[in-house]
């Protein structure tokens, strides 16, 4: 998979980053790493799983059966570890050279003037 990953993609395998999670625990995770920006259904979050699966980035840990039905548990794989690490490198350098730029636009700064007066 490549990056840079989109922003669902990313919070996926962030979530996934501490411990093995089921679906609907994924989806509760997303939500609060996103601060309730991204709310994934659950449809999407298993195509999004199934391609994670297939680009080898995330493995399922176990399955259980719990109320008759089958829970799958995901983990993030070493491929995954790997992606996230790469992308959250070059996320916080963009930050960094945003942060840079932003600073020294603020401090070259003309005071504005209202009425002639600075």
């Amino acid at each position: 998979m490549d990056t840079p990953l989109r922003e669902p993609t990313f919070l996926i395998l962030t979530a996934l980053a501490g411990e093995p999670l089921h679906g609907y625990a994924i989806i509760g995770e997303v939500a609060t790493l996103s601060q309730g920006r991204l709310s994934l259904r659950p449809g999407t979050l298993y195509g999004a799983l199934d391609r994670l699966v297939d680009a080898g980035l995330v493995e399922v840990h176990r399955e259980e059966i719990v109320d008759g039905r089958l829970r799958r548990y995901y983990r993030l794989s070493p491929a995954g570890d790997t992606t996230l690490s790469e992308e959250t490198d070059r996320l916080r350098r963009n930050v960094e050279a945003a942060t840079a730029r932003l600073r020294d636009r603020s401090s070259r700064a003309v005071p504005r003037t209202v009425g002639g007066m600075a």
